[in-house]
Formats: C-alpha cells, structure tokens, sequence
C-alpha cells in the first residue's frame, strides 16, 4: 500500500540532493559550508529554492523588527533547516516548526549533516 505524501515527487528530489551531497563531503563540516554544496546540488537537480529568505513576524497584528531566515525554501513550498550536529534536539525541532507557522507552509525537512554514517532527515508536517 502506498502511503499519500504530502509533495512526494518534490520530497523525493530534495532528499536525494541531500543524500548527494552528504556522499560527496561527509561529516564534519560546518554547517555553512553544507548551505553552500546543497545550494549548487538543488541547482543542478534543477528544483527551485530561495536561499535563507527573510521571514517576517508579527505580534497581534504588529510586524516585528526581528525575522527568521530558514536556511531554504523549495518549490514555494517546503522549507529546508541544516544543522550539522551530532544529535538533533527538541530545540532544532521546535525552530522548524516556528517557520512552519511564520509561513504557513505545511511541511519542513531538518537535516542533519553533523550525523555519522549517514545525513538524516525529518519530515516535519504541520
């Protein structure tokens, strides 16, 4: 039985440039420089992305002067979060589903490049 991701096909793409770039630079870079390779990857993979936009933030009603920067958003429609630490902790988690609100996207992906063997990705849906 197959299961009805939300933006499957996107997802699909997304995760496979994470994947490629983990593959090519491994574990233990800063996270900046995973920003900069899963840029160039999204780019030849062709998917759409708006690197670290600015999000803003309102208080009843109110902009605030403080924003977010996610580090991407893809298709318009999913929001990317690096970190590149050993483990992913309720904070980071927490952080991704404020962008969720900020925006009112419904899916989010927080990705791990600081994890050995493998990158790992959440799915996170709101």
């Amino acid at each position: 039985m197959e299961r009805n991701l939300l933006h499957k096909d996107e997802s699909y793409l997304i995760r496979g440039a994470v994947f490629e770039v983990y593959r090519e630079m491994g574990c233990g870079f800063l996270e900046a420089v995973y920003q900069e390779c899963l840029e160039k990857e999204l780019r030849k993979q062709n998917v759409p992305f708006v690197s670290q936009p600015k999000l803003e933030l309102f208080y009843k009603q109110e902009r605030l002067e403080q924003s977010y920067k996610p580090d991407f958003i893809c298709y318009g429609k999913i929001i990317i979060e690096l970190k590149a630490v050993k483990e992913i902790c309720n904070e980071h988690r927490a952080q991704l589903h404020n962008y969720l609100k900020a925006t009112g996207l419904q899916l989010g992906f927080l990705v791990n490049f600081g994890h050995y063997p493998k990158a790992t990705i959440e799915r996170i849906v709101k």
